[in-house]
């Protein structure tokens, strides 16, 4: 699928089924293919560990630079950057790579723009440097792409006959265009006959989760979408995530819930981001498949895609997809159990601010011991824990750490917790009070402890109580008080600062602790009543594009929207925004009220399902419940009074994300 709001003008009901299948060229042979009540499992030994590779939609979609040179190209720098070794296989080829019309044989054709010597050469110039090369269709009787590409529906037995010949060891197998024809037999149909080549070839499901293939699809596919398009942005990872998360019993060896490719790299979150995405997919046991350029990649992408550590947890032979442990107010631990009996562990911080994260050995499925190993998979170090499992995690970062019953735990450090209290958000010019501690988790002591915090250059950065001490047992913290002041004048914005603490473990061993984390430079909100698309924001997180001030959301660039309308009336000022959504307000106790018409912007026609929220600080204050876009604007007023932060939130309504354009028509702050 390309764009989520395309997808449900192609819908049909299966009820149309018989008509529309005597209209499809192919059809009757597919309705004799139909799977029996009780088929065959896989058992073809393929996708053991969810494939790894590269796909280029999501960097190139359909321009130009996607053609033979490009494809050629990523092979090229697998092998040259390491990212072969660190067991990437698949260079896959998306949309857009053949013409739009097949030939007088009903073949398919090329691009001979694009691959002007055709896909085989292309897949032996792969396969020379020891990968595998993949390809792309639909299900449908076209593919995603506006230009109206060939679908396979119809064609089945045909077009994996080419893909075999061709040398092809992956199919990517689109939804559009379906022509209301069960999934079920659409997908089982192009199952079978990739079956009849011969060739083995992983078999991807891309039917967005509409039809719950992890119900009914591991005899079937390999790999099955479970959520809509992924976008480059912070709220749609987060969206998707959540949606895959509760679907882990479904994943295991040779079926894998695929929750969409990566987008770590093109641009649209920070290198603390992308390491989530990266670990949370890893965690979760999905596919891994390169959705950016690699030929213009930064060193913090590669870095981010060849850790090795990471890999290996996506990778591990078990095959178990990380279950939930807890997910209170946004801060979640995520277990993924291990073929060697370890347990890796992700706490992952949903929030714009810095939140404490913890957990048990015992909580995540480890025996009870004396003590554990505890090792950091992003900064490469081992520690000895007495049993808990936390840390004070990043604004939307994540901690992932694998925890070991390990008789050897004597011969490490003891793990040390970094913790932060106080207000992150400054005005400038005035001191903030800020507290830190250093916790020994250890189940031995930590000595000669000192702490540093440290600030960007300008900034008073001063502690107002002790910052060493000789020894921490186990348990025990050194607590300082520090006093933090940005320089008046300093702009709105997030400015990095750093925590560190070293110590001494009881063999003489010096390690230190790393805290990194964000301070907002806040100016207080005006008196009065103002409109929020106007002011400020802390942060808006959206899934698709930018949230817009003041008009609707187009989806990709800033400025793209349409005037505000909900059920044909008009505002000229509010926030258009997509589900899932967060904007957060800074209103430092000042203000009392939040009032807006709310609803699902008219630009959708009939799509779109969402419902709104209001928080102030952690509370939720008003909310409206579900709204479709048949709905007039509904007004919602929620009292924020006192709070520091306050936080507008659009879900999606519970039905997953399609055509969410939700709208804050008229939205105002009174203070």
């Amino acid at each position: 699928m390309r764009h989520l709001h395309t997808r449900t003008t192609r819908r049909r009901t299966v009820a149309a089924l018989t008509v529309l299948l005597l209209a499809v060229p192919g059809a009757a042979h597919a309705v004799a293919d139909e799977p029996s009540a009780d088929p065959p499992a896989l058992a073809d030994g393929l996708a053991l560990t969810p494939p790894m590779g590269f796909n280029n939609w999501n960097s190139t979609h359909c321009r130009a630079e996607f053609d033979e040179s490009m494809v050629k190209g990523i092979a090229d720098i697998f092998v040259d950057k390491g990212l072969k070794d660190a067991g990437y296989q698949y260079v896959n080829l998306d949309d857009c790579w053949a013409l739009p019309d097949r030939d007088a044989d009903g073949k398919l054709v090329p691009d001979p723009a694009r691959f002007p010597n055709g896909i085989k050469a292309v897949a032996d110039y792969v396969h020379a440097k020891g990968l595998k090369l993949g390809i792309y269709t639909s299900a449908g009787t076209k593919t995603c792409n506006s230009a109206g590409f060939p679908g396979a529906l119809g064609h089945e037995y045909s077009d994996a006959r080419q893909f075999a010949d061709w040398g092809v060891d992956y199919l990517k197998y689109d939804n559009c265009n379906n022509q209301g024809v069960d999934a079920r037999l659409r997908y089982t149909t192009m199952r079978d006959a990739l079956r009849a080549t011969g060739r083995p070839i992983v078999y991807s499901i891309c039917d967005w989760g509409e039809n719950k293939p992890w119900e009914w699809a591991s005899d079937v596919g390999h790999l099955w979408r479970t959520t809509g398009d992924i976008s480059d942005t912070w709220g749609s990872m987060l969206s998707i995530l959540k949606q895959n998360l509760p679907l882990a019993p479904h994943a295991g060896p040779g079926h894998w819930n695929d929750p969409d490719m990566l987008e770590v790299g093109n641009g649209g979150m920070t290198d603390t981001e992308y390491r989530s995405h990266f670990s949370m997919w890893s965690v979760m046991a999905a596919p891994l498949l390169i959705g950016t350029d690699l030929r213009s990649a930064s060193a913090e992408t590669f870095e981010i895609l060849s850790n090795k550590e990471v890999i290996a947890v996506d990778q591990d032979p078990l095959g178990k997809q990380g279950a939930v442990v807890s997910s209170e107010g946004g801060r979640w631990v995520v277990a993924k159990e291990m073929q060697d009996g370890s347990r890796t562990v992700a706490l992952f911080n949903e929030s714009g601010s810095p939140q404490r994260i913890a957990t048990t050995a015992a909580a995540v499925g480890l025996p009870g011991a004396d003590a554990y190993t505890l090792r950091d998979l992003w900064r490469h170090r081992t520690h000895n824990t007495a049993g808990t499992i936390s840390a004070t995690v990043p604004a939307h970062g994540t901690v992932l750490v694998r925890v070991s019953v390990d008789r050897r735990w004597q011969q490490y450090p003891p793990a040390v917790e970094l913790g932060l209290g106080g207000d992150t958000l400054v005005q400038a010019g005035r001191p903030a009070a800020l507290t830190t501690a250093v916790t020994d988790l250890g189940r031995t002591p930590a000595g000669q402890v000192s702490v540093r915090l440290t600030g960007p250059a300008g900034w008073t950065v001063r502690a107002t109580s002790p910052t060493s001490a000789a020894i921490l047992p186990t348990g025990r913290s050194l607590r300082t008080s520090w006093s933090v002041t940005a320089p008046p004048g300093t702009p709105t914005g997030s400015y990095d600062l750093t925590l560190r603490a070293s110590y001494r473990s009881p063999t003489g061993v010096r390690s230190d602790s790393v805290l990194p984390f964000g301070a907002t430079v806040v100016v207080p909100p005006p008196s009065g009543t103002s409109g929020l698309g106007d002011l400020p924001w802390l942060s808006a997180a959206n899934g698709y594009g930018p949230a817009e001030r003041n008009t609707s959301n187009g989806e990709s660039a800033a400025g793209d929207g349409h005037p505000i309308t909900i059920g044909g009336v008009v505002y000229a000022k509010g926030l258009g925004v997509h589900a899932e959504s967060s904007v957060e307000y800074y209103t430092g106790a000042a203000c009392e009220t939040v009032t807006a018409q709310v609803g699902v912007d008219d630009e959708k026609g009939a799509n779109g399902t969402v419902a709104f929220e209001v928080w102030a600080d952690g509370t939720k204050v008003a909310s409206t419940g579900v709204l479709t876009n048949a709905m007039p604007a509904r007004p919602l007023t929620a009292d924020v009074t006192g709070a520091q932060v306050v936080r507008l939130v659009v879900t999606d309504g519970g039905d997953g994300i399609d055509s969410d354009h939700a709208d804050w028509g008229d939205a105002q702050l009174s203070c």
